[in-house]
């Protein structure tokens, strides 16, 4: 930003009276940008070369239009708007089962267009540190790697789960190790190490050396 700082500007969405003024003050600025309903690719590729944009994929449409929006240029995440998903679909935003195709879906479509794995929505529950922690690790399983917050007390937790544990550090130690020993694929604890596990481990290292 212009004080010299690093920021992220949330817009509002395509369509709003104040969607155009927001693009504007970005353009001037070139900064990241969060882009709201984000469901077709045209309205972000409308936005001055070089912008960096996380979309926020909250809608039936977008989450249909997953794979278009992952692979539209400036697009370097994605993050899921889990309770304006469930508003429309008129369900309880923590019901995991209910939108478990959806977060799905934009890990597939993230992994497809090469991006990085998607952010998750944000946990309402503002001082519950346990529930936070547990909605991270359900993510983590299915392949998301961020968690939007809606208060700072949140972050510790989110920075905890999303840390990998003392025993998947270990593991990945000696899957790096057994694979540089015999130069390719071996087997760590009676399981194969090939190529896409070494990668799994590498990861796993890579994600602990940030926290």
């Amino acid at each position: 930003m212009r004080a010299g700082r690093s920021a992220m500007i949330r817009v509002n969405g395509t369509g709003t009276a104040w969607h155009k003024d927001d693009i504007a003050l970005v353009d001037q600025t070139s900064t990241s940008i969060m882009m709201p309903k984000a469901e077709r690719s045209d309205s972000i590729e409308r936005l001055a070369p070089g912008i960096v944009v996380v979309a926020l994929v909250e809608t039936a449409a977008g989450i249909s239009e997953a794979a278009a929006v992952c692979s539209a240029t400036g697009v370097h995440r994605v993050a899921f708007g889990s309770v304006d998903l469930a508003a429309q679909l008129g369900i309880d935003p923590s019901d995991r089962e209910a939108l478990l195709v959806a977060r799905s879906t934009l890990v597939l479509a993230s992994a497809a267009a090469g991006l990085a794995p998607p952010i998750d929505g944000v946990t309402t529950a503002l001082t519950d540190r346990s529930a936070t922690a547990d909605d991270v690790m359900y993510a983590r399983r299915l392949g998301l790697t961020g968690k939007l917050c809606i208060h700072p007390s949140q972050i510790p937790a989110v920075h905890e789960a999303l840390t990998p544990s003392a025993d998947e550090v270990a593991w990945a130690r000696k899957v790096a190790a057994a694979w540089e020993l015999n130069d390719g694929a071996s087997a760590v604890e009676g399981h194969m190490v090939d190529l896409p596990i070494l990668h799994r481990a590498r990861s796993i290292l890579d994600v602990a050396d940030r926290f």
